[in-house]
């Protein structure tokens, strides 16, 4: 079994012993439902799996309640599996088809208590719009992505020590061992054409065929389309179509993506819906150009002017021609892995709670990614091939005393070193940013009143 970081939030959740229903987002087949299915094995005596999709009747649990004391009748009249108090997980799969489902949540934790319960789904984003209304302390929401490369790392077998080596490097600036870096670059060359979709790893580590692996995903692309024809029947084609050209755009030399490459008429105003519908449904990642790098950085957020990079590398490398997997794995220099770099590094982004942006101004260029934490912002430069000291708009926006960085960070192929404010890192350590957690507790003081 492919160990996941959403683990240790389920394990958390059992120990909580009902406290909360626990919602699992994420796009299709990222698995969401492998991973609960595990963990209500492992933990429960009972699992009671309810597939708004597959069964049949299923919607109709919920529909039409006169009495909310109902539904645990219904499920178990349904079912017909036993209801242990206290041992008993109910797991409501491909919740995005029955939105009604979510509004009863309150009732079954807070007032009935005797279960535990999940809900997990896709397009949620999509569909679950407007019934976000559930209180607080009532339904805890987890984004769960595609494998990040450390998670990747961890499935192909490597012990955890390589991952707090190459740690310890980023953490104190300085190389790591050779073998370990080398063993790291050629694990991530892998990841470039493999991705973290579960399935297509999986794959990987029973056959070691590429060939394989390939086919996966193309599977993964079919159900995709699949899904933007079933779930946006009005405006599919032009979802489609903004989907089909993520590799493409991606391929440009400023990777920006251009509605008019649809067709002649297209323009962003007519085409938003479409990009916000992939948008939500995670099959791809936004990142907003900015005009002003200061925080926060949603005030300068162009929302017409932006990158869409797919929600996994390996997807990405599947929409391209055949045969270019062996040739990046093989390391070939004439490959332009910029487009993969920049991909990667988005989704390590956003599996790791930042949002993605980017910097652009005629007059000083542009920067790859600059993303806030904990009041801060950070320029990130991503490079590959031998020119990784060449960025010219970064040290532009370095020099200029009105933003005063304390650093920025250039990913690159090799160098491991810190030249003034910037910090050269290989690509891979893309894994060690992490959004900065709030404490638990933020207890204040304001002392004692004024006394008139």
């Amino acid at each position: 079994m492919i160990s996941r970081k959403i683990e240790k939030c389920l394990e958390t959740f059992f120990e909580a012993k009902g406290e909360y229903a626990l919602l699992i987002d994420g796009a299709r087949q990222v698995g969401k439902t492998f991973i609960i299915e595990e963990f209500g094995r492992k933990h429960y005596e009972s699992v009671v799996k309810i597939d708004f999709v597959k069964m049949k009747g299923a919607v109709e649990l919920f529909q039409n309640v006169e009495d909310e004391s109902e539904i645990i009748t219904r499920i178990t009249t349904f079912t017909r599996k036993p209801l242990i108090e206290r041992k008993t997980l109910i797991f409501l799969d491909e919740i995005q088809r029955c939105p009604e489902a979510v509004t009863y949540i309150k009732y079954l934790v807070k007032d009935d208590g005797r279960y535990d319960y999940i809900l997990s789904g896709s397009l949620l984003g999509v569909e679950l719009k407007n019934i976000r209304s559930v209180p607080v302390g009532t339904l805890a929401e987890e984004k769960m992505y595609p494998l990040d490369f450390e998670e990747f790392v961890l499935a192909n077998g490597e012990r955890p020590e390589l991952i707090e080596a190459a740690r310890k490097g980023w953490t104190e600036r300085r190389p790591i061992a050779k073998v370990y870096h080398d063993r790291l670059k050629k694990l991530f060359r892998y990841y470039l054409v493999i991705g973290g979709m579960p399935a297509a790893v999986q794959k990987f580590l029973d056959t070691k065929d590429i060939r394989q692996v390939v086919e996966v995903q193309k599977k993964i692309l079919v159900d995709y389309r699949k899904d933007i024809t079933q779930y946006d029947e009005k405006n599919s084609l032009r979802i489609r179509a903004v989907f089909d050209r993520l590799a493409p755009e991606l391929n440009k030399k400023n990777k920006r993506f251009f509605a008019g490459n649809l067709d002649e008429t297209s323009r962003f105003d007519r085409l938003e819906d479409e990009f916000v519908w992939l948008k939500e449904a995670g099959g791809a990642i936004p990142s907003y150009s900015v005009s002003d790098p200061k925080v926060p950085l949603v005030l300068s957020q162009k929302p017409t002017f932006f990158k869409l990079f797919m929600n996994d590398v390996g997807l990405l490398a599947a929409m391209y021609m055949d045969g270019i997997q062996l040739r990046i794995v093989n390391g070939e220099q004439e490959i332009n892995f910029g487009a993969v770099y920049e991909n990667v590094v988005a989704q390590e982004l956003k599996a790791h709670g930042f949002e993605p942006n980017y910097y652009n101004s005629k007059e000083r260029g542009e920067v790859d990614f600059v993303i806030e934490d904990s009041g801060t912002v950070l320029p990130i430069e991503v490079k590959c091939g031998k020119h990784y000291a060449r960025h010219r708009a970064l040290n532009n926006l370095l020099a200029d005393t009105e933003y005063a960085f304390s650093h920025a960070i250039v990913f690159d192929d090799d160098a491991l070193k810190t030249d003034g404010k910037k910090f050269y890192a290989p690509v891979y350590m893309a894994m060690f940013l992490h959004k900065t957690e709030l404490p638990e507790k933020m207890v204040c003081d304001l002392g004692a009143p004024i006394q008139f």
